[in-house]
């Protein structure tokens, strides 16, 4: 520590400083006055490989700056750890994305004897094999992810970082190796990890989170799944999918934060559709049985009754957490918010330090998506390289819940444009429409919707999409640019529909809540 502290102190010392990034506020002059010092190793550093903070440095060093990412991955209580690429590549969008194709393939074996397919209807998955595949591929991203920080002459640490000042850090490897790194400009993009319910006996040493169930050699067996989030519920849908008994324990309402009309029709259909729910309940406590099973005790919060059941895993799905608390934010100044322990941002993704930044999920107020820290880190590194004055735009942004029946929005939910607005000043044009592929399959599409939320005065500007059936990323990643670029409800209806899909269903929606009518579509 003495050879650490005689560097910190030589780096603080007096001495010329070059100046490579373009001026982006008054602020920025500040930092610079207060972080006068000699040459530092790094143009840039970014502390985080994940999707946000490669973006970022890769497009900082293909404009030219000398770039370092460092990223470390601390095992789950399980034990998983993963390579590089954050959590989207090794424990998120990717992974899950994947399980959930192998759910949806289920459903067209089902199908398939309808199309005059002789396809045995008793078709054991093979959850190895699988997983096997699975990771296989992530592993291949994990590699790509290397090969592109090489071929950008990024230079790549795999350390865990924390702060000695606020243009300094000190990395320790898994060994216990410590490396002093200074930059003119950091950018912090640390993500997030699992959030688990410490209070609750058992939980830590007998549960799993998505951190872990992508990994798993062995299939999980009868699975409860603790939480209403969207992970919540995605892990529970490609589970059921894959033939597994799961439940899902929800203690309050289902996608807090989306439209609760399209929340309850997505768990209206995976109800359906063979996957259990346990309602207005609580997690006491989970203890292992001699077999292995896990007994779980719970509270109906309505009742106050408690009840137990047995299963193979326990997966907890109940929010997330930064990761920051490790990173000794206070040497450098950096504020943040003390109760979810996410670092406050100002619109260009500043920090309280004016040449320290925060992308992705470890900032305040920002969208937890993969492709919201991606372009907010590509947009940061061209700021700061005077390529661009562009700020990232977090309005209308799309995303997709990848459940069974896939839901997809951009935009505002009912709720939030009616408390925006008024009642009054909004129509909801919607539908209930069957899929063509559902037909001859004879498949149940009670829960295909979709509703344009406008305002009510004419042209009826679009203020959000909510889509509900296959393919719904796909079908709302189209429309997005419509509403992005300001559409209004007139303009959908003199689009012209491709016939037929599930997509036209929208430039065909005309009969609004207001009406009464039923908007079951008839016809093809």
């Amino acid at each position: 520590m003495a050879a650490m502290a005689a560097r910190v102190a030589a780096l603080r010392g007096p001495g010329g400083r070059r100046r490579w990034w373009a001026p982006v506020s008054a602020g920025g002059a500040r930092g610079a006055a207060r972080g006068a010092a000699g040459q530092r190793d790094y143009d840039l550093l970014v502390i985080g490989g994940g999707s946000g903070g490669l973006a970022c440095a890769k497009e900082a060093a293909q404009l030219g700056k000398k770039v370092a990412v460092v990223d470390y991955v601390e095992p789950s209580p399980r034990g998983t750890s993963w390579g590089l690429g954050g959590t989207c590549v090794n424990v998120g969008c990717i992974p899950k994305k994947l399980m959930h194709q192998a759910a949806l393939l289920g459903d067209m074996i089902r199908d398939a004897p309808h199309y005059g397919w002789a396809v045995p209807q008793q078709v054991p998955h093979d959850w190895r094999k699988m997983a096997e595949a699975v990771q296989n591929h992530v592993k291949s991203l994990n590699w790509g992810h290397r090969v592109q920080l090489q071929d950008r002459k990024v230079k790549y640490l795999n350390i865990k970082a924390s702060f000695v000042n606020e243009h300094m850090v000190c990395g320790v490897t898994k060994g216990g190796k410590e490396t002093l790194l200074s930059a003119d400009h950091i950018v912090i993009a640390t993500g997030g990890r699992p959030r688990y319910p410490t209070q609750i006996e058992g939980a830590v040493e007998h549960g799993i989170t998505s951190d872990d169930i992508f990994w798993l050699k062995e299939s999980p067996g009868k699975t409860l799944v603790v939480g209403a989030s969207y992970v919540a519920l995605e892990c529970a849908g490609f589970l059921t999918g894959l033939g597994l008994d799961t439940t899902v324990m929800i203690r309050s309402i289902p996608l807090r934060g989306f439209d609760q009309q399209m929340s309850s029709l997505v768990t209206e259909h995976m109800a359906s559709h063979g996957t259990h729910f346990l309602r207005g309940c609580t997690p006491l406590r989970v203890k292992k049985l001699p077999d292995g099973q896990l007994q779980v005790t719970w509270k109906d919060l309505a009742s106050g009754r408690e009840d137990m059941g047995t299963f193979n895993t326990v997966l907890w799905a109940i929010g997330r957490v930064p990761e920051t608390r490790s990173l000794n934010l206070e040497k450098a100044g950096v504020n943040t918010n003390p109760n979810s322990y996410k670092i406050l941002v100002d619109a260009r993704e500043a920090t309280s330090i004016p040449h320290i930044y925060a992308i992705g999920d470890a900032a305040e107020g920002r969208p937890e998506l993969t492709p919201t820290a991606i372009m907010a880190g590509k947009l940061l590194a061209q700021r700061l390289c005077g390529q661009s004055s562009d700020l990232m735009d977090y309005n209308n942004v799309p995303t997709t819940v990848f459940t069974p029946l896939e839901y997809g929005c951009v935009g505002l939910s009912e709720e939030e444009a009616v408390a925006r607005h008024g009642e009054e000043h909004v129509e909801v044009y919607h539908a209930y429409y069957k899929p063509l592929e559902f037909t001859v399959a004879e498949r149940d599409s009670s829960q295909c919707y979709i509703k344009m939320v406008c305002l009510r005065e004419p042209p009826q500007l679009v203020l959000g999409l909510h889509f509900l059936g296959p393919n719904a990323g796909e079908v709302t990643q189209g429309f997005a640019l419509g509403i992005k670029c300001g559409a209004s409800y007139a303009q959908v209806m003199q689009t012209v529909g491709i016939h037929p899909t599930c997509a036209e269903e929208v430039a065909k929606l005309h009969i609004s809540k207001r009406s009464g009518l039923d908007p079951t579509v008839t016809g093809c």
